[in-house]
Formats: C-alpha cells, structure tokens, sequence
C-alpha cells in the first residue's frame, strides 16, 4: 500500500471541506447530485472518445498502482544478472538456459533466450530496446487517459454551470427554484476543477512515475545482458546496473 497516496487525498478532501465548514458554510451544500453526474458523465465520456477500447481499459486498471505499486525489485535483478555473469564465465552461455523457465517475467526469458542463444551484443540491445520502446508507449498512453480527464473535467465544470445558471433564468418567477439552480452552477465548477487538480491530474503523474521506475529498471536488465554478452567483468556488470539504482 503507497501511504502518501491515501494521506494525499484524504488530505486534499480534508482542507476543502475543513475550509467549507470554517467560512460557516455547510458541508452538505458541497453534496449535489446533479453536478457531480454532469461532471463524471461528461468527463468520462470525452475521455472514451478520445481512447482506443484497450488503451482505455488498461488506464483504468492502472489506477490501481496509485495505492498497491507495481512490483519492482532492481536488488534482486543484480543479484539474479550477478550470478548468471559468475556462471556463464565459468560454465559458457549455454548453461544459463536452465534458468529461462524459471524467470516470471517474459521480457526478462526472452533477453536470457536470446543471450543464450548468442545474439551479437549490439544486435541484442537493439532488440530489447525497441521492446522496451513499444511498451513504454503504450502505458504511457494508457495513463494519459488521466490526463485527459483533468483537462476535460473543468471545462466539463462550466457546462454544468452554465446549464444551472440557465435553470435559473427560466425559473426568476419562482424564487423557490433558484437556490438550487444556483447550487448546481457552483458546485459542478468546484466538481470540475476539484477532480482535475486534486484526483486525475495527480493519478496521471503518479503512473507517470512507476512507469519511469519500471522503465529504468528494463534498462538496467538489458545493461546487464548485454554486459554478459560482452564478457565483461561480472564485477563490472554488478557495479554498473547498481548505479541505475543509485
């Protein structure tokens, strides 16, 4: 569980409604219906518009990696690439691929495969970088689907605005209608800019973010293979892929 994650919101949601009840307003007044469906609706709508069904679905379920991070371990992937540098010194490359089966991550058995293999060192970065490329871009533009959403939703706000300023104008003869119209006006602004500021925009950096770790930690592996292939110094290669982490 990322702590400051659930702090941040909890945070965030705190100072506007503390702030609320300080100014003598009531918290209860912040509650419409009405304006958070136009929001949401419309936000949400606009943003599947603008995203192909896969890369919209993949946004949603990268939202998980707000509060449970992705895996990543880049000691254990040292150490893994460490020892493999140890025995294909001593053993030859050939011996590695008992331990390609093994490997969870397919990245991770498809650069062991083709090291084993004898893919030319150069030729062999080039194909995991490229790999590396394809699917970075696409989480990257999975979790633009956030972004998105954060410029959508305060445009989306002065809809739901104008829409309730105009309930209003059609009811100025009966006064009991106007608090409400009012209400929805307001409140679908503060929906909009709220959501954006305090909810997409920072899921969009936050994925951001894990995606650049586990970004940087695909490169280390492939610095270590190829250092393998290489022949290099199994100390070399320790020492180099602990310097992404640094």
């Amino acid at each position: 569980m990322d702590s400051i994650s659930l702090v941040g919101v909890t945070l965030g949601l705190a100072a506007i409604l503390i702030g609320q009840a300080l100014e003598g307003g009531h918290i209860s007044s912040l509650v419409q219906p009405t304006a958070f469906i136009i929001v949401i609706g419309g936000t949400l709508g606009a943003v599947m518009l603008q995203s192909p069904l896969r890369t919209f679905v993949e946004g949603m379920r990268m939202v998980r990696w707000v509060f449970v991070p992705p895996i990543v371990n880049p000691e254990d992937i040292i150490t893994r690439v460490a020892g493999w540098s140890q025995t294909a010194r001593k053993e030859g490359l050939l011996i590695l691929e008992n331990q390609i089966d093994g490997l969870g991550d397919p990245f991770m058995r498809k650069g062991l495969q083709l090291l084993v293999d004898g893919v030319e060192p150069t030729r062999l970065r080039e194909v995991l970088e490229v790999e590396i490329g394809v699917w970075e871009a696409q989480l990257r533009q999975s979790a633009r689907i956030w972004e998105g959403a954060g410029g959508y939703a305060p445009t989306i706000g002065i809809l739901g605005a104008v829409m309730g300023l105009i309930h209003v104008m059609e009811n100025l003869t009966d006064p009991s209608k106007l608090g409400a119209g009012i209400a929805v006006a307001f409140v679908a602004t503060i929906y909009g800019v709220g959501l954006a500021n305090l909810v997409f925009l920072p899921i969009a950096k936050k994925l951001m973010a894990h995606i650049a770790t586990m970004t940087t930690q695909r490169e280390m592996f492939v610095d270590g293979i190829v250092g393998i292939a290489n022949g290099d110094n199994p100390r070399i290669i320790e020492s180099r892929m602990k310097g992404y982490v640094a």
